[in-house]
């Protein structure tokens, strides 16, 4: 065998040894990136959520907390107790109506907001992305001040301009959700309104131009040609409107001053700060935040796997 012979060989390199570890590191090179996060995040939720499990399951009042009593564990007997309350099945049960409502009254304001913005010349779209971004950027309580000022009997400019006279908005339960409804979707519909633009513009302008050419209406291009390019989008806006819907706190206890009249408008969070903290039963009020910590967890797990479905398409 000649010298070039030997160069213009090729080397074979055993599939076992080259391509085992390169598939290995390539499978840990994504968790060492996420490592750091990872550690901090597991430090910031995996304990408090053992704690929060751990005293759901103890008998945990006040006389514990000062060591007047010893700390007994009482298993799922603040669950028994918890799920056999006609106040706690009536409160969840308002919590998922309220939930639903708020989400699809958010996606449908959202929604509609983002198609406008298409139609619109720059400066009214200008104007109104800072209006809705200044509504999503408000805190809470100011916003919900700002509400109850508006819709106050007295001196509210809401009650003039409906004609109305002094009626009181959060007197009676429903007109009282109704309220905090419109400050929920107030404050939340920026985030549907912008994700959902984004993905307009980012669907081919051919496509709408020849549903228009075809003699759809508005709303027949919406349902038949952007809902289905926008589905992936849709579903991260939806699960992200649940989560946050689910665990309303701070617009219920402001404008409802702790849960409205005997208790009309509680909802789970609210509910559980009553427990906890008002009635100092810790061990229940801590039951109440596992239940809305496994109901939250199956949707994100929804969340997840129809993320994964769309894996593609996102």
């Amino acid at each position: 065998m000649t010298t070039q012979e030997a160069v213009a060989e090729p080397v074979t390199v055993p599939k076992a040894v080259a391509g085992v570890p390169g598939r290995r590191r390539a499978r840990w090179t994504p968790w060492l990136y996420l490592a750091p996060a990872l550690v901090v995040l597991g430090a910031l939720l995996v304990y408090p959520i053992y704690q929060l499990g751990l005293i759901s399951l103890l008998k945990y009042t006040q006389a514990q907390v000062s060591g007047g009593e010893p700390t007994a564990f009482e298993g799922f007997g603040n669950y028994t107790a918890l799920f056999a309350d006609d106040q706690f099945r009536q409160v969840l049960i308002a919590t998922l109506v309220f939930a639903a409502a708020c989400v699809l009254s958010t996606l449908a304001v959202g929604c509609a907001l983002a198609v406008l913005l298409t139609r619109v010349r720059a400066l009214p779209r200008l104007a109104l992305m800072l209006a809705a971004l200044g509504a999503w950027a408000t805190p809470a309580v100011t916003g919900s001040t700002v509400w109850l000022f508006l819709f106050d009997p007295d001196f509210g400019p809401a009650n003039r301009v409906l004609g109305i006279g002094d009626h009181s908005w959060t007197y009676g339960r429903y007109s009282a959700f109704a309220l905090v409804l419109l400050e929920v979707v107030w404050c939340s519909f920026p985030f549907v309104m912008v994700t959902v633009y984004a993905g307009i513009r980012a669907v081919p302008s051919e496509v709408l131009e020849a549903a228009a050419l075809d003699g759809a209406s508005q709303w027949r291009i919406w349902r038949s040609v952007l809902a289905p390019l926008l589905r992936p989008i849709l579903v991260v806006v939806t699960i992200q409107s649940v989560i946050w819907d689910f665990k309303v706190f701070t617009q219920i206890y402001v404008m409802t001053n702790g849960g409205g009249i005997a208790g009309q408008n509680l909802v789970l969070n609210v509910y559980a700060y009553q427990k906890a903290f008002a009635s100092s039963q810790y061990g229940l009020g801590s039951a109440i935040g596992v239940v809305m910590l496994v109901i939250l967890l199956a949707v994100t797990l929804v969340y997840l796997r129809l993320l994964r479905r769309q894996g593609e398409e996102l």
